[in-house]
């Protein structure tokens, strides 16, 4: 029979307080196997494992509720667990070690009297954006169900679903097995009760098995990504099918197409100058690419969402979950909010913008991509 360790040796050889060993066994997320005669917790070596990965998840930041989804997984074994570990941890150090390196370019900058940007630093510190405009989605970023039934409908006859960027859970398909890959901490307790489990993760160090899922999914996430071409290879490594719904920045037609962008705010421009064209990205992983045009009342509130609904940019809220209006600054925006404000005041927005009030969907650039 193998060895039990006591409540107290676990405690001392893991520098956990017996109070958080009894309070996981309350709880129901690490209960010893046994108990001594006199009746005190005992763990054996499988209990010890799960520990191990217990502290492990909770050291990376993961909530008690999503530690015990992810170790109860019947269908992770402890091998797999190790390798989302290391996924994990190596994507972790990979972005400190880029925060290091942006604060010591901004520091030399600084030391040669050259000024930054207001949006250098959010790029920079990449996943970090979502910290600052996140809390806000709940309120105005819901599935667009015409959008959705495209997605859904490019997912094909799959079953089991990997969504990576997931956010709060928008766009996850209801009657299918879902997995989600979120590394701001600020969406995942955003999800909803009963949505599906989220691993912290990014998308280009998936901590999945080859082939692991039927198909991969993702929107409106990957020019957030550090490497977009090396993210959809991963969801690809891991899927049969891959879905990317997504922005063609290479098209400059749609920045003069959308009033937005042609008469606020010109500095997007900038923003996605940057960004690989969407033929590129398709063809790393082999896709095909459709147009998605946006319905007037589109109710999922992403950035072009509102192009016959003027009076929506004034909300702060509806500007508050979108990455665009955090990343162009302050100034701009108080400058396009405040010009916009004047232009529908006086009528001049519909004067410029007469023949949108006829259409039903727009053509601004939104892209599907299937492989």
């Amino acid at each position: 029979m193998d060895e039990l360790l006591t409540v107290g040796r676990v405690a001392r050889l893991t520098g956990v307080s017996v109070r958080t060993l009894h309070h996981y066994d309350e709880v129901g997320l690490l209960v010893p196997s046994a108990r001594t005669a006199s009746g005190h917790r005992a763990y054996s070596a499988d209990d010890v494992e799960r520990l191990r990965e217990v502290l492990a998840y909770r050291r990376l930041g993961f909530g008690l509720r999503e530690i015990a989804d992810l170790v109860g997984d019947p269908a992770t074994d402890p091998v797999a667990h190790l390798r989302r570990l290391r996924g994990l941890l190596v994507d972790r150090q990979d972005r400190a070690a880029a925060m290091v390196a942006a604060i010591d370019r901004e520091l030399a900058a600084r030391a040669m009297g050259i000024g930054t940007t207001p949006q250098e630093p959010l790029k920079a510190f990449g996943a970090q954006l979502y910290d600052v405009i996140g809390s806000a989605y709940s309120a105005t970023r819901r599935t667009e169900p015409r959008i959705a039934a495209r997605v859904w409908a490019a997912l094909g006859d799959a079953r089991t679903v990997l969504n990576v960027g997931a956010g709060t859970g928008s766009y996850e398909p209801p009657d299918r097995e879902v997995t989600a890959v979120e590394p701001s901490a600020v969406m995942r307790a955003q999800r909803p009760p009963g949505a599906a489990p989220c691993v912290a993760a990014a998308a280009e160090s998936l901590p999945f098995e080859d082939q692991s899922f039927d198909a991969a999914m993702a929107f409106s996430t990957i020019h957030h990504w550090h490497d977009p071409t090396v993210g959809l290879r991963e969801m690809r490594r891991v899927a049969r099918r891959v879905v990317v719904f997504t922005h063609d920045a290479s098209d400059t037609g749609w920045r003069h197409r959308f009033w937005l962008t042609r008469d606020y705010l010109p500095e997007v421009a900038d923003l996605v100058a940057d960004r690989p064209p969407v033929d590129q990205v398709a063809r790393a992983i082999g896709a095909h690419i459709e147009p998605v045009l946006i319905p007037w009342d589109c109710a999922d509130g992403f950035f072009e969402a509102h192009w016959r609904r003027p009076e929506a940019y004034l909300d702060e809220r509806v500007r508050g979950a979108v990455s665009v209006w955090a990343r162009v600054g302050p100034q701009a925006q108080r400058r396009a909010v405040a010009t916009l404000r004047e232009d529908l005041a006086s009528g001049r927005w519909a004067e410029r913008n007469r023949e949108l009030l006829a259409l039903d969907a727009a053509e601004l650039g939104l892209r599907l991509l299937v492989a």
